[in-house]
Protein backbone atom coordinates (compact mmCIF):
# COMPACT_ATOMS: atom_id res chain seq x y z
CA UNK A 1 0.00 0.00 0.00
CA UNK A 2 1.57 3.24 -0.69
CA UNK A 3 1.66 6.30 1.28
CA UNK A 4 -1.19 8.01 -0.08
CA UNK A 5 -2.72 4.89 0.06
CA UNK A 6 -2.56 4.81 3.79
CA UNK A 7 -3.31 8.02 4.05
CA UNK A 8 -7.07 7.65 2.68
CA UNK A 9 -7.41 4.03 4.67
CA UNK A 10 -6.92 6.15 7.61
CA UNK A 11 -8.90 9.05 6.41
CA UNK A 12 -11.83 6.63 5.70
CA UNK A 13 -11.57 4.74 8.92
CA UNK A 14 -11.78 8.71 11.09
CA UNK A 15 -15.20 9.69 8.96
CA UNK A 16 -16.66 6.04 9.94
CA UNK A 17 -15.72 6.40 13.61
CA UNK A 18 -16.94 9.89 13.50
CA UNK A 19 -20.67 9.02 11.51
CA UNK A 20 -21.05 6.25 14.07
CA UNK A 21 -20.72 8.54 16.82
CA UNK A 22 -23.04 11.26 15.21
CA UNK A 23 -25.46 8.37 13.81
CA UNK A 24 -25.97 7.67 18.05
CA UNK A 25 -26.36 11.18 18.59
CA UNK A 26 -29.15 11.48 15.81
CA UNK A 27 -30.90 8.40 17.34
CA UNK A 28 -31.34 10.01 20.49
CA UNK A 29 -32.46 13.21 19.23
CA UNK A 30 -35.66 11.71 19.12
CA UNK A 31 -38.21 15.12 19.86
CA UNK A 32 -40.16 17.53 17.54
CA UNK A 33 -41.01 20.40 19.68
CA UNK A 34 -40.94 24.11 19.43
CA UNK A 35 -37.25 25.57 20.81
CA UNK A 36 -36.41 28.46 22.40
CA UNK A 37 -33.13 30.71 21.09
CA UNK A 38 -31.50 33.30 23.05
CA UNK A 39 -28.63 35.52 20.98
CA UNK A 40 -26.72 36.99 23.07
CA UNK A 41 -22.97 39.17 23.79
CA UNK A 42 -21.44 42.17 22.46
CA UNK A 43 -20.74 40.15 18.77
CA UNK A 44 -22.61 41.21 15.99
CA UNK A 45 -25.09 38.92 14.04
CA UNK A 46 -27.58 38.18 16.88
CA UNK A 47 -30.45 39.83 15.10
CA UNK A 48 -28.50 38.79 12.12
CA UNK A 49 -28.83 35.43 12.68
CA UNK A 50 -32.40 35.78 14.03
CA UNK A 51 -33.65 37.00 10.37
CA UNK A 52 -31.92 34.05 9.06
CA UNK A 53 -34.44 32.25 10.50
CA UNK A 54 -36.82 33.85 9.70
CA UNK A 55 -35.95 32.85 5.91
CA UNK A 56 -35.39 29.64 6.88
CA UNK A 57 -38.93 29.23 7.41
CA UNK A 58 -40.25 31.22 5.15
CA UNK A 59 -39.05 28.57 2.95
CA UNK A 60 -40.99 26.25 5.43
CA UNK A 61 -44.30 28.00 4.16
CA UNK A 62 -44.54 28.85 8.07
CA UNK A 63 -46.02 32.14 9.60
CA UNK A 64 -43.59 34.24 11.33
CA UNK A 65 -43.92 37.04 13.95
CA UNK A 66 -41.70 39.72 14.37
CA UNK A 67 -40.88 42.09 17.31
CA UNK A 68 -38.40 44.74 17.43
CA UNK A 69 -38.11 45.90 20.97
CA UNK A 70 -35.56 48.76 20.87
CA UNK A 71 -34.81 50.00 17.36
CA UNK A 72 -37.52 52.19 15.87
CA UNK A 73 -35.31 55.31 14.59
CA UNK A 74 -33.89 54.27 11.16
CA UNK A 75 -35.12 51.77 8.88
CA UNK A 76 -33.17 48.52 8.38
CA UNK A 77 -32.48 46.20 5.48
CA UNK A 78 -34.54 43.31 6.99
CA UNK A 79 -37.54 44.99 7.59
CA UNK A 80 -38.09 46.50 4.00
CA UNK A 81 -37.55 42.81 2.77
CA UNK A 82 -39.61 40.81 5.14
CA UNK A 83 -42.56 42.89 4.84
CA UNK A 84 -42.48 42.21 1.50
CA UNK A 85 -43.98 38.87 2.75
CA UNK A 86 -47.53 38.20 3.75
CA UNK A 87 -46.52 35.83 6.38
CA UNK A 88 -44.39 37.30 8.46
CA UNK A 89 -46.18 40.06 10.32
CA UNK A 90 -43.36 42.45 11.32
CA UNK A 91 -44.01 44.96 14.12
CA UNK A 92 -40.80 47.26 14.52
CA UNK A 93 -42.30 49.46 18.53
CA UNK A 94 -38.83 50.72 19.74
CA UNK A 95 -38.20 54.39 19.88
CA UNK A 96 -34.60 54.07 19.09
CA UNK A 97 -31.21 53.52 21.50
CA UNK A 98 -31.76 54.64 24.93
CA UNK A 99 -29.15 57.09 24.18
CA UNK A 100 -30.84 58.94 21.85
CA UNK A 101 -34.06 58.64 23.41
CA UNK A 102 -33.42 60.16 26.40
CA UNK A 103 -36.78 59.73 27.70
CA UNK A 104 -37.24 56.29 30.02
CA UNK A 105 -41.01 56.64 30.33
CA UNK A 106 -41.55 56.96 26.86
CA UNK A 107 -38.52 53.65 26.45
CA UNK A 108 -40.95 52.05 29.22
CA UNK A 109 -44.44 52.85 27.51
CA UNK A 110 -42.93 51.74 23.94
CA UNK A 111 -41.25 48.74 25.62
CA UNK A 112 -44.58 47.71 26.87
CA UNK A 113 -46.43 48.15 24.02
CA UNK A 114 -43.76 45.66 22.33
CA UNK A 115 -44.74 43.22 24.88
CA UNK A 116 -48.33 43.13 24.73
CA UNK A 117 -48.11 42.25 20.89
CA UNK A 118 -45.07 39.88 21.98
CA UNK A 119 -47.14 38.26 23.83
CA UNK A 120 -50.45 38.10 21.07
CA UNK A 121 -47.70 35.88 19.50
CA UNK A 122 -46.80 33.84 21.48
CA UNK A 123 -50.28 33.10 22.21
CA UNK A 124 -51.48 32.39 18.66
CA UNK A 125 -50.81 28.41 17.41
CA UNK A 126 -50.73 29.88 13.56
CA UNK A 127 -47.52 31.69 13.83
CA UNK A 128 -44.63 29.04 14.19
CA UNK A 129 -41.43 31.13 14.26
CA UNK A 130 -41.02 34.51 17.10
CA UNK A 131 -38.72 36.62 16.90
CA UNK A 132 -38.17 39.24 19.42
CA UNK A 133 -35.27 41.65 18.57
CA UNK A 134 -33.84 43.09 21.31
CA UNK A 135 -35.71 41.64 24.11
CA UNK A 136 -32.81 41.04 26.33
CA UNK A 137 -32.18 44.99 26.48
CA UNK A 138 -35.74 45.59 27.32
CA UNK A 139 -35.72 43.07 30.34
CA UNK A 140 -32.14 44.42 30.85
CA UNK A 141 -33.34 48.14 31.64
CA UNK A 142 -36.44 46.73 33.74
CA UNK A 143 -38.90 48.16 30.83
CA UNK A 144 -40.33 44.09 30.51
CA UNK A 145 -40.82 41.86 33.46
CA UNK A 146 -38.40 38.65 33.53
CA UNK A 147 -40.95 36.49 35.11
CA UNK A 148 -43.67 37.61 32.59
CA UNK A 149 -41.68 36.54 29.71
CA UNK A 150 -40.34 33.11 31.44
CA UNK A 151 -44.28 32.34 31.38
CA UNK A 152 -45.19 33.81 28.42
CA UNK A 153 -41.83 31.53 27.07
CA UNK A 154 -42.59 28.01 29.00
CA UNK A 155 -46.74 28.55 28.24
CA UNK A 156 -46.37 29.27 24.44
CA UNK A 157 -47.94 26.71 22.06
CA UNK A 158 -45.84 23.65 21.90
CA UNK A 159 -44.70 23.43 18.23
CA UNK A 160 -43.74 27.12 18.26
CA UNK A 161 -40.06 28.26 18.02
CA UNK A 162 -39.09 31.85 19.81
CA UNK A 163 -35.85 33.36 18.91
CA UNK A 164 -35.00 36.46 21.63
CA UNK A 165 -31.99 38.35 20.83
CA UNK A 166 -29.75 41.32 22.55
CA UNK A 167 -26.86 41.79 24.62
CA UNK A 168 -27.01 41.06 28.36
CA UNK A 169 -29.06 38.33 28.33
CA UNK A 170 -30.48 37.50 31.57
CA UNK A 171 -30.04 34.45 33.59
CA UNK A 172 -33.35 32.80 33.89
CA UNK A 173 -33.99 33.31 30.62
CA UNK A 174 -30.41 31.43 29.74
CA UNK A 175 -31.11 28.65 31.86
CA UNK A 176 -34.59 28.15 30.00
CA UNK A 177 -33.78 28.17 27.05
CA UNK A 178 -33.16 25.01 24.40
CA UNK A 179 -30.33 27.12 22.26
CA UNK A 180 -27.81 29.70 23.92
CA UNK A 181 -25.46 31.60 21.75
CA UNK A 182 -22.96 34.46 22.84
CA UNK A 183 -21.74 36.27 20.16
CA UNK A 184 -17.89 37.69 21.18
CA UNK A 185 -16.40 40.49 19.51
CA UNK A 186 -12.77 40.35 17.88
CA UNK A 187 -12.66 43.46 15.85
CA UNK A 188 -15.27 45.33 14.58
CA UNK A 189 -15.24 47.88 11.96
CA UNK A 190 -17.07 50.62 14.07
CA UNK A 191 -13.63 51.24 16.08
CA UNK A 192 -11.59 52.07 13.30
CA UNK A 193 -14.01 54.80 12.54
CA UNK A 194 -16.38 53.04 10.19
CA UNK A 195 -20.01 54.30 10.35
CA UNK A 196 -22.72 50.63 10.53
CA UNK A 197 -23.43 50.08 6.75
CA UNK A 198 -26.50 49.53 4.83
CA UNK A 199 -26.53 45.51 3.93
CA UNK A 200 -24.16 44.81 6.73
CA UNK A 201 -25.84 46.80 10.42
CA UNK A 202 -28.88 48.12 8.88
Amino acid sequence: MTEEQQKEARHKARMQRKKTLIDEKVAKADQDKGVCLVLTGNGKGKSSSAFGMVARALGHGFNVGVVQFIKGSFSTGEEAFFRRFPEVDYHVMGEGFTWETQDKEKDIAAAQKAWAQAKHFLEDESVTLVVLDELNIAIKLNYVDIDEVIRAVENRPINQHVVITGRGAPKPLVEIADTVTEMQVVKHAFQAGIRAQKGVEL
